[in-house]
């Protein structure tokens, strides 16, 4: 079997050479993408993540039985802006970035009203603050989770109906 120049090119070879044109192109790297972070939608995650932050904050002081749940909802906001701020969620074309955003918003939601009502009862300054702060971000998730749906998920629905 005869084999070609394009197939003798080593793995290093290939590294090495200017990626091709097309959507492989535009994947190649970890660039960040400044102009997300301006759009709405960046503003948002970052809003979002700055309160989840805070709330963590105020729990540490106050009732750390509560902590664990703005630590994890702020890991998963920082891996979504993660992922839409370098475009990589377009590797994994399979899923459904809008819906999983949504109901990462939706479950945020229900988090922060329970941990933030609990909160409250406890008349500590801290937890009171984080409650506060709570109530606020459960305002900016609910934004988030309308935005999406009005934007992504009904328009999709519509579509689908049509065909």
């Amino acid at each position: 079997m005869l084999v070609g120049p394009t197939e003798m090119l080593s793995a290093r070879d290939r590294r090495d050479r200017p990626p091709e044109e097309g959507v492989a192109a535009e994947l190649q790297g970890f660039a960040v993408d400044k102009n997300f972070l301006i759009s709405l939608k960046g503003i948002l995650l970052e809003t979002e993540l700055a309160l989840t932050f805070i709330i963590f904050i105020c729990f540490t002081a106050s009732i750390s039985a509560y902590m664990a749940a703005a630590l994890l909802e702020f890991f998963i906001t920082l891996a979504f802006l993660f992922l839409y701020t370098t475009q990589y969620y377009q590797r994994f074309d399979r899923l459904n970035w809008p819906c999983l955003d949504f109901l990462r918003c939706v479950s945020a939601i229900i988090i922060f009203l329970v941990v933030s009502f609990a909160a409250v009862t406890s008349r500590d300054g801290a937890a009171i603050a984080a409650f506060v702060f709570g109530i606020i971000l459960v305002s900016v998730f609910a934004y988030d989770a309308f935005k999406i749906y009005r934007t992504e998920i009904a328009p999709g629905a519509s579509q689908g109906d049509r065909q």
